[in-house]
């Protein structure tokens, strides 16, 4: 295993376990520690991810803005698997690679646009407790994306929320599909430090470990 989950990975069996591990490991080349978790209950690991396919399957949003807006959730919250899986997808799938790697830095990266700093900001909004989204962002986004894809905006960003919470509570974090793929790694806000400046200097590094 490559990292120390808060409940330890079991081996998933059956048919269902089968038929998972062929699918991660021809997507993925292992099984993710997330589920081998997640076999300890076989009827909530199935319903979240059939719930997860029906998301991912929507297509009425952009592609990338739908990229943006996961990862963007997933910094916020601070899930490490999400951010370096979605990298990770982003690469695999044609999408823009580049710009998914300045996610977590997108409100100091030059890279974006109007739009897509919209979307980040309307996901980092809802993934505040409380939600903080105002309806001058909402109303924004509806004329430039129309009522469907705003819905599906929501939709995805809220599915990220309670996966990167439960992954964050489980312990669960990045299992270097990135690093595998060669691929340069996320920009990560710098530390904190006593220092005004350095507090909005973007800094790199690989996305968290289970350190």
């Amino acid at each position: 295993m490559t990292t120390q989950t808060r409940i330890p990975p079991t081996e998933l069996t059956g048919l269902f376990g089968a038929v998972v591990k062929v699918a991660a490991k021809r997507m993925l080349g292992q099984v993710p520690d997330s589920m081998g978790v997640l076999a300890h209950h076989p009827a909530l690991m199935r319903a979240s991810m059939g719930i997860g396919r029906k998301v991912e399957a929507l297509d009425e949003l952009d592609r990338n803005l739908a990229s943006y807006a996961v990862m963007a959730t997933a910094a916020t919250i601070g899930c490490s698997w999400c951010l370096d899986f979605n990298y990770y997808k982003a690469h695999n799938e044609g999408l823009d690679e580049a710009k998914a790697r300045q996610v977590p830095v997108w409100r100091e990266a030059s890279v974006f646009t109007p739009l897509e700093r919209n979307v980040m900001e309307y996901a980092e909004a809802m993934s505040q407790t409380p939600p903080a989204v105002t309806d001058e962002l909402s109303a924004a986004l509806l004329d430039e994306l129309g009522p469907a894809a705003l819905i599906e905006l929501t939709a995805k960003v809220a599915f990220m929320n309670m996966s990167s919470r439960m992954n964050v509570a489980l312990g669960i974090h990045s299992e270097g599909y990135a690093d595998a793929c060669e691929l340069p790694p996320l920009a990560m806000r710098a530390p904190a430090t006593s220092s005004a400046s350095a507090t909005t200097d973007a800094a790199t590094e690989v996305v968290g470990s289970a350190s």
